[in-house]
C-alpha cells in the first residue's frame, strides 16, 4: 500500500496522540531553517576567514590574565587569608586525614606496621557479611568475586583507594543532598532557586573543576574528594526531590486528615514511600562519584585512575585496559549491589502514624504500594523459611568467621598482603602482568591487521565531514554565527531559548574563546549525529522486538557503567590520537542512553495505532518510517538532547587524545601555569555551550512533543 494510506490509517485511529499544532499559528520550521542555511552559506562565501576572533594557544586575553593574577595572589597570600588558609585549609586537612585513616585501615601500611590494619582477607570477609545482610546471597557472591579479582590483577591497593574516595564522597553527598532534596520538594521557591545551580554543576565539565580546586585545596586526596562530591551531588538532590514530590497525593491527604504535623508527614509517610527512589539516587550518585574519582587521579587523587592515566601517557593499551576493566567491575559491583539493597529494604517499609491512628493510615498507604514495595519484594535472594529472628541469628553467627578472618589478616602476612598469583598455574593467566601482555599482543595483531582500514576511515571522515563543518562554523564571522544560532534557537523553540542562547553567546564572547567554541561545536554536532544514527537503528530494533531487546540491553547496561575515561583506550588503539578519535570515544559514551530512550519511545507507540497500520497492509519500512518514528518524535528529541549533553561532557577528555579546541585548552590550562586563566575560561565556554544546546533541545522537545 502507499505511504500516504499508512499515515492516514494511523492518524484516523489515534489522532489525539499526534503533536498538536495550532492551525492559526503555522510554524513552517523547515522553511525557516532552509532560509537560515541559505543566509549562512551566503555570508560564509562572502566573509570566509574574517572576524573569526581566532586566538592562538599561547595568546591570552585581559580577562584570562586577570584570572592568572588572582591565582598568583591566592598562591602567595592565600595561606594567610582567614577563609582560604583558614576555613578551606581546615576542610582540606580534615579530608586528607579522613582519607589517610581509611587508607591505613585497608590499603597502605599503617606505620610502624608494614601492612594495613586490616588485610585483604578481612576486607573481603567484612564486605561479604555486610552485603549478605543488606543485599542478599547473590550480591554477596558478586562482591566477593569482584574484590578478589582486584587482587588477582595486582590492583588491590588502588581499588581500595578508589572505594575509599567514592565512599567518602557519597557519604557527604547523602548528608548534604538528602536534606537539600527534601527542602526543594517541600518548597517550590527553594527548588526554583537551587535548580539553576544544579544545572550549572551538571553542565560544567568535570575536568574543569581540577585546576581551581587544586588551587584552593592543594594536590592530593582532599581535592579528589571535593571534585567527586561536586560532580556526584546533583543526581542525589534531584532524585530525592523527585521521590518526595511523587508520593501519592491521596496518601498525603489521608495522612493530613489524621492530624500529622509536617515533620511526622515527612518521617512517617513521605520518606518511607520515597525510599526506593532515594536509593536509586544514591545509586546514581555512586556511579557519578566513581567516574569522577578516576579523573581525580590527575590531581594526585589515589585510586585506579593513576594506572589508567600512566598507561595512556605511554600508549600502553594493555595496562590501561586492565585498570579500566577493574573500574568496570567495580562499577557493576556497586550498581548491582545498591539495586539489590534497594529492592530488599523497600520491602521492609512499614508506615506508621501518630496519635493512635497508625492502622487506618497504614491501610490507606499500603493498598497503593506497587508489588515491589511490599513485603514480598526481594525474597528471591533471602532465605524465605527463616523468620526475622532466625535471619538475625544467622547473621550473628556469620560474624564469627568474619572476626576470625579479620584477626588472621592482622597477624599473618599472607592474609594481609594479597599474594602474587603470577606463580600460581591456575591464576597466572588472569594476573595483571599476563593480561597486560595478552591484551597488548591482541591489540598489536588487531591494529596491524585493520589499521589500514581504520586510518583510511579516519582520514576520509576527517577530510569530507569534520574539516568542512569545522571550517563552516569556525571561519564564518562571529556575528554571522551568533545570528545563525539565535535564529535556529527561535525557529526550533521560540523566544525563550533564543534569549538563553543570546546570554550564552555573550558569555562565550567574554571568555575570548569564540573560535575555539565553534570548533568544539562542530565536533559535538558530528558526534551527536553519529550517536542518533546508531541509537535509532538499535532503538527501533529493541522497541519492535523483545528478542532484540534482550540481546542488546545487557551491552548497553555494561557500557553505561563504564567511566568516560575508559572509552579512550580502545579508541586510541584503533584510530591513534586525533579529532576523529575524540568523536568516536564521545559517541561510544553517549550511545547507551540515547538508544534506551529511542527504544522506550518506539515501545510506547499505541498498540491500536500499530494494529491499524498493520491492518491496512503496511510494510515493515512503512510502519517504522510513517507510524512509529513520527509517533515517537518526543522521545527522539529527548534522546538527541541527552546524547548531545553526554557528548559535550566528553569534550575535555577528548582533548587528551587530540580533540583540540576547548578540551585541549582546559588540559593545557591545568598543566601550564601561564594558561590557567585560559583553561578556566574554556571550561566556562563549554558550560555555556552545554546550557545553550540543552535549552534549545528541551524547548524543541516541548514544542514538538505536544
Amino acid at each position: 500500500m502507499s505511504d500516504t494510506a499508512v499515515k492516514d490509517a494511523a492518524v484516523a485511529v489515534t489522532k489525539e496522540q499526534l503533536p498538536y499544532v495550532d492551525p492559526r499559528k503555522p510554524r513552517r520550521t523547515g522553511i525557516k531553517l532552509v532560509g537560515i542555511l541559505v543566509f549562512w552559506l551566503v555570508c560564509y562565501a562572502a566573509f570566509k576567514g574574517q572576524w573569526t576572533k581566532a586566538l592562538g594557544l599561547q595568546d591570552t586575553t585581559e580577562l584570562q590574565r586577570k584570572i592568572n593574577d588572582a591565582r598568583d595572589w591566592i598562591q602567595l597570600e592565600g595561606q594567610d587569608n582567614w577563609f582560604i588558609g583558614g576555613v578551606l585549609g581546615a576542610i582540606g586537612d580534615a579530608l586528607n586525614s579522613l582519607v589517610e585513616f581509611f587508607q591505613k585501615l585497608v590499603s597502605i601500611p599503617a606505620l610502624p606496621r608494614p601492612v594495613p590494619e586490616i588485610g585483604w582477607l578481612g576486607v573481603v570477609a567484612i564486605a561479604a557479611w555486610v552485603t549478605f545482610v543488606f543485599a542478599g546471597l547473590r550480591s554477596t557472591v558478586l562482591v566477593t568475586l569482584s574484590l578478589l579479582s582486584f587482587g588477582v590483577v595486582g590492583l588491590w591497593s588502588e581499588s581500595m583507594d578508589t572505594l575509599i574516595i567514592t565512599g567518602i564522597s557519597v557519604a557527604i553527598c547523602i548528608i548534604i543532598g538528602l536534606p537539600v532534596g527534601i527542602w526543594m520538594a517541600r518548597s517550590k521557591s527553594v527548588s526554583t532557586a537551587i535548580t539553576p545551580v544544579l544545572d550549572l554543576m551538571q553542565t560544567f565539565p568535570a575536568f574543569c573543576y581540577l585546576a581551581p580546586f587544586a588551587l584552593f585545596f592543594g594536590i592530593g586526596p582532599a581535592t579528589a574528594v571535593i571534585l567527586t562530591l561536586i560532580y556526584a551531588l546533583p543526581p542525589m538532590v534531584r532524585i530525592t526531590e523527585h521521590g518526595i514530590r511523587t508520593v501519592s497525593a491521596t496518601t498525603i491527604e489521608a495522612a493530613r486528615s489524621m492530624g500529622l504535623t509536617g515533620t511526622q508527614m515527612l518521617r512517617q509517610v513521605q520518606l518511607p514511600m520515597a525510599k526506593r527512589t532515594i536509593v536509586v539516587g544514591i545509586n546514581q550518585c555512586m556511579m557519578a562519584a566513581l567516574s569522577m574519582a578516576t579523573i581525580a587521579a590527575l590531581v594526585n587523587g589515589p585510586g585506579l585512575g593513576k594506572p589508567v592515566v600512566s598507561a595512556l601517557q605511554v600508549l600502553n593499551v594493555g595496562a590501561a585496559s586492565v585498570a579500566g576493566l577493574a573500574i568496570v567491575v567495580m562499577a557493576i559491583m556497586l550498581d548491582r549491589t545498591t539495586t539489590a539493597a534497594s529492592e530488599r529494604t523497600t520491602g521492609k517499609t512499614n508506615i506508621a502514624s501518630a496519635s493512635g491512628m497508625s492502622v487506618m493510615l497504614t491501610g490507606v498507604v499500603l493498598e497503593r504500594l506497587p508489588r515491589w514495595a511490599t513485603e514480598e519484594a526481594g525474597r528471591g535472594q533471602r532465605l524465605p523459611r527463616l523468620t526475622a529472628s532466625g535471619r538475625w541469628m544467622l547473621q550473628s553467627l556469620l560474624l564469627i568467621p568474619v572476626v576470625v578472618c579479620v584477626l588472621l589478616s592482622r597477624q599473618q602476612l599472607r592474609y594481609a598482603e594479597f599474594p602474587d598469583v603470577t606463580d600460581t598455574p591456575v591464576l597466572k593467566w588472569i594476573s595483571g602482568p599476563e593480561l597486560t601482555k595478552q591484551i597488548n599482543r591482541f591489540t598489536d595483531w588487531l591494529v596491524g591487521g585493520i589499521d589500514t582500514y581504520t586510518i583510511w576511515i579516519k582520514d576520509h571522515v576527517t577530510e569530507w565531514i569534520i574539516n568542512p563543518l569545522q571550517d563552516l562554523l569556525s571561519l564564518s564571522p562571529w556575528w554571522v554565527m551568533a545570528l545563525v544560532l539565535l535564529a535556529v534557537a527561535y525557529a526550533l523553540g521560540g523566544w525563550r531559548p533564543a534569549v538563553i542562547t543570546a546570554v550564552c553567546e555573550g558569555v562565550i564572547l567574554i571568555t575570548g574563546l569564540w573560535n575555539d567554541s565553534m570548533v568544539t561545536l562542530s565536533m559535538t554536532l558530528i558526534a551527536t549525529a553519529l550517536v542518533m544514527v546508531i541509537a535509532v537503528l538499535l532503538g527501533v530494533a529493541m522497541g519492535r522486538s523483545r528478542r532484540a531487546d534482550l540481546a542488546i540491553r545487557p551491552f548497553l547496561d555494561a557500557f553505561q557503567v563504564i567511566p568516560p575515561f575508559v572509552y579512550l583506550v580502545p579508541a586510541l588503539a584503533l584510530f591513534l590520537p586525533g579529532r576523529f578519535t575524540a568523536i568516536i570515544a564521545a559517541t561510544a559514551y553517549a550511545v547507551p542512553i540515547a538508544t534506551k530512550l529511542v527504544a522506550d519511545g518506539i515501545r510506547g507507540v499505541s498498540s491500536t495505532t500499530v494494529e491499524a497500520a498493520r491492518a491496512t497492509g503496511s510494510t515493515r519500512w512503512q510502519m517504522i518510517s510513517k507510524v512509529q518514528l513520527p509517533m515517537a518524535r518526543e522521545s527522539l528529541v529527548l534522546a538527541t538532547n541527552q546524547g548531545l549533553l553526554y557528548v559535550l561532557s566528553m569534550v575535555v577528555i577528548g582533548g587528551m587524545v587530540g580533540g583540540g579546541s576547548l578540551g585541549y585548552i582546559v588540559v593545557s590550562g591545568f598543566s601550564q601555569d601561564q594558561l590557567f586563566g585560559k583553561g578556566l575560561c574554556a571550561g566556562v565556554a563549554i558550560a555555556a555551550l552545554g546550557v545553550m544546546l540543552d535549552r534549545i533541545a528541551r524547548y524543541a522537545a516541548a514544542r514538538y512533543g505536544n
